[in-house]
């Protein structure tokens, strides 16, 4: 007995529960079922712009630990889907918990997810989320053509003149067959790979630990089945195009086109689909509900310290204990407060701002996606998130660097408006302008986001900007150590704003010129005296 379980877990071992995954993310199929799907029922779906902002695909990279192609589809949508409620975390949590404590259990369901693993298993979702090849007006004709064929054999034994019959029949049917053949590819990878998962759907669900996710699943699976032998046609055509002998595989060719088999398997099939998508859907969503729990547990198991998140109904509220960025390594961790207030963030550039806001972000959409946040606490209510961090030049469609700024926090005071909460997240604000506008506008912009129940987070190298929004924002920084030679950075989050200005002595440790320091210096100071008068001038 002990030595079964030594080995069980050695097995376990070696499929790497826990660990990232070594394999290649081919994200163009892996979004499909995404892009896709339904989303009625979602709070918000993060923007291309906001994926883009926080490095999506990479945390989607690190998060993914799924076994199947179909949990990894589905995992995707997950976490880019902030739902409008919290989902049945209790039933979600249990089995999750299941997944990581129970070896039995989690073999069991590895096992079964991992032969949803070919890449092939992508295209499944196209049967249940795209058009079928419909038949053209004359396709009755195959059928009176098949018959023709049969009676013409059997009138063969009658008069060999049917021989003539059967040659023109022959040359049609050998035509509408290899018309037929790029519909047919269509879906040499799809089918089979449905079969199998109705197959693997079957055989989790009669785990009795897996009947609650979808009790009714089984009408389901046993609506497919009614097609599974039409369908099984699908398996064994797609090996004759690798694994079968040449002239077995032509005797096999010739059959199909004397009585048009595979057009008219083919479009019969088609057409039972297409009434059975909610079915396929069903399973499909069972498979992935599966193999993500699976992915969170092992994800969880594979970090160095997570929790489970609290949302809450108090409005404008974020507490992080000991929060950090999943992707840095060896990340330092830091606890912010926040409450009735936004933050402002100052600080020198790499000194950890732009690093901190987005480990706000991403925690707060994997809190509210994954039930799990990579923190010692985490509490906040539902928030729609929306960003404007990584921009650039649109010089396809002639857009500068600071119109793009300027539409993608138009859009941001459009959602501030709404009545649901938003995490607004931005860096640099209106760093394509000059600073007298750019203080200007981004004090009048940051203080109409910050109204209602919006809460932002905010940097920037402008400590006016930090005094003029003193009332609104709680103002934080990031600093550094500059010594005689060097420049140390800590990464700890420091309460006020940033009081010491390291940029021109970080020219003079690198040896510029000490007639440029100098002069840099003096502007310095006169710039600070206009400044500063200039802001207590605004009422």
């Amino acid at each position: 007995m002990i030595r079964l379980l030594k080995k069980r877990r050695n097995k376990d071992s070696q499929n790497t529960f826990g660990d990232l995954k070594n394999d290649s993310f081919d994200f163009e199929q892996i979004k499909k079922y995404f892009g896709k799907k339904d989303h009625s029922n979602s709070f918000q779906l993060l923007s291309d712009k906001t994926c883009n902002d926080l490095d999506f695909e990479e945390l989607f990279m690190f998060v993914d630990r799924t076994e199947s192609r179909i949990g990894q589809q589905f995992l995707y949508g997950k976490l880019r889907s902030i739902p409008y409620r919290k989902e049945d975390n209790s039933k979600n949590e249990w089995l999750i918990q299941k997944l990581s404590e129970d070896l039995d259990f989690r073999l069991f369901v590895r096992k079964q997810l991992k032969k949803l693993n070919n890449q092939d298993a992508y295209y499944i979702t196209s049967i249940f989320q795209e058009d079928h090849v419909k038949p053209p007006k004359w396709f009755f004709v195959t059928r009176l053509l098949s018959f023709a064929n049969i009676l013409s054999l059997l009138l063969l034994f009658v008069t060999v003149d049917m021989v003539f019959v059967i040659g023109i029949v022959f040359i049609i049917n050998l035509i509408i067959h290899y018309w037929n053949k790029r519909n047919l590819y269509q879906y040499l990878n799809s089918i089979p790979q449905l079969l199998r998962l109705n197959k693997i759907a079957k055989e989790l669900f009669n785990n009795n630990r897996l009947k609650d996710i979808n009790p009714d699943l089984l009408k389901s699976i046993s609506i497919l089945e009614k097609v599974k032998r039409r369908m099984s046609f699908f398996n064994i055509e797609a090996k004759f195009q690798g694994d079968f002998e040449a002239v077995f595989w032509g005797i096999m060719e010739l059959f199909k086109i004397l009585f048009l088999i595979e057009p008219i398997i083919l479009f019969g099939v088609l057409k039972q689909l297409d009434s059975k998508r909610k079915q396929i859907e069903t399973i499909f969503q069972f498979v992935g509900y599966i193999d993500s729990s699976l992915s969170i547990a092992s994800l969880r198991k594979g970090t160095g310290s997570f929790c489970l998140p609290t949302i809450i109904e108090t409005k404008k509220t974020i507490n992080a204990l000991e929060v950090y960025h999943p992707l840095i390594p060896e990340c330092i961790k830091n606890s912010i407060e926040v409450k009735k207030k936004s933050i402002l963030l100052t600080g020198s550039n790499m000194s950890g701002k732009t690093s901190f806001i987005r480990t706000i972000a991403i925690n707060a959409i994997t809190g509210q996606t994954l039930n799990t946040c990579f923190a010692d606490q985490f509490s906040m209510p539902r928030m729609s998130i929306s960003s404007a961090i990584r921009i650039s030049d649109d010089l396809l469609n002639d857009k500068s660097y600071y119109f793009e700024e300027v539409l993608t926090i138009k859009e941001m005071i459009d959602k501030s408006n709404n009545e649901i909460p938003n995490l607004f997240l931005l860096d640099e604000i209106f760093k394509g302008t000059n600073t007298i506008e750019r203080i200007s506008a981004g004090k009048a912009v940051l203080s109409a986001l910050t109204k209602n129940e919006n809460i932002v987070f905010v940097s920037t190298h402008d400590i006016e900007l930090a005094d003029l929004l003193k009332d609104e924002f709680d103002l934080f920084h990031f600093s550094e150590k500059v010594d005689h030679k060097t420049v140390d950075f800590d990464y700890k989050l420091k309460e006020g704003k940033l009081k010491n200005r390291n940029a021109i002595r970080i020219l003079q440790i690198n040896d510029y010129p000490e007639k440029i320091i100098n002069e840099a210096i003096e502007i310095s100071k006169k710039l600070d005296e206009i400044t500063v008068g200039n802001i207590l001038q605004i009422p």
